[in-house]
């Protein structure tokens, strides 16, 4: 049986595609994104802290019952090592990301660029300055980046064995680098 699609039918199926595919811009699921950064910091210590502030409280356990089954698989061997961080990694990511209600649709790899407005407010956190995104927003989006800037500053040098205060940090994190982003034109990535 052969389907002949029309062209009310082609725009319908490209219109429902875009409606659908229109997510919020995306770098916390690449291997340079800081939820992968906190959960090979997390791996490295044995502090599961570092990864509990990027995902929901409802997902703790889950976590916390990977995490436990992964530090005993790494120790194994190199093959075993790398597979149960990477499952670790996914796993972190994916709930994070259904967290922000959002599709986990895989770990983008090491090297993703992720836009311009993403790019300038990670370097606005990184370098603890505005400057970075004030030539890629319009002014009318100013007022309200400098206020969630210093929201995002004020909760910085949280405690990391203060979950609570961890996660207001990521949360602010959040919806600065979203804001950015969606200031800057991006719409999906």
């Amino acid at each position: 049986m052969q389907i002949k699609l029309r062209y009310p039918q082609i725009t319908l199926i490209l219109f429902l595609f875009v409606l659908f595919n229109n997510s919020v811009p995306a770098h916390c699921d690449t291997m340079d994104g800081p939820v992968v950064k906190a959960s090979q910091k997390a791996l490295e210590t044995g502090n599961i802290n570092y990864v509990l502030i990027w995902v929901k409280a409802g997902d703790e356990n889950q976590i916390k019952d990977i995490f436990q089954k992964v530090l005993k698989v790494r120790t194994l061997n190199n093959d075993a090592k790398e597979l149960a961080d990477n499952y670790f990694f996914e796993t972190v990511v994916r709930l994070h990301r259904m967290g922000e209600g959002e599709p986990y649709t895989g770990i983008k790899p090491s090297g993703y660029k992720p836009g311009k407005g993403i790019e300038a407010a990670d370097l606005a956190v990184e370098k603890n300055s505005i400057e970075p995104v004030l030539s890629i927003i319009d002014e009318k989006y100013l007022a309200a980046a400098k206020d969630m800037f210093a929201d995002l500053q004020s909760k910085k040098n949280y405690d990391i064995d203060d979950v609570k205060a961890g996660r207001e940090y990521v949360t602010s994190y959040i919806h600065f680098i979203h804001y950015i982003a969606e200031a800057s034109g991006e719409v999906s990535e």
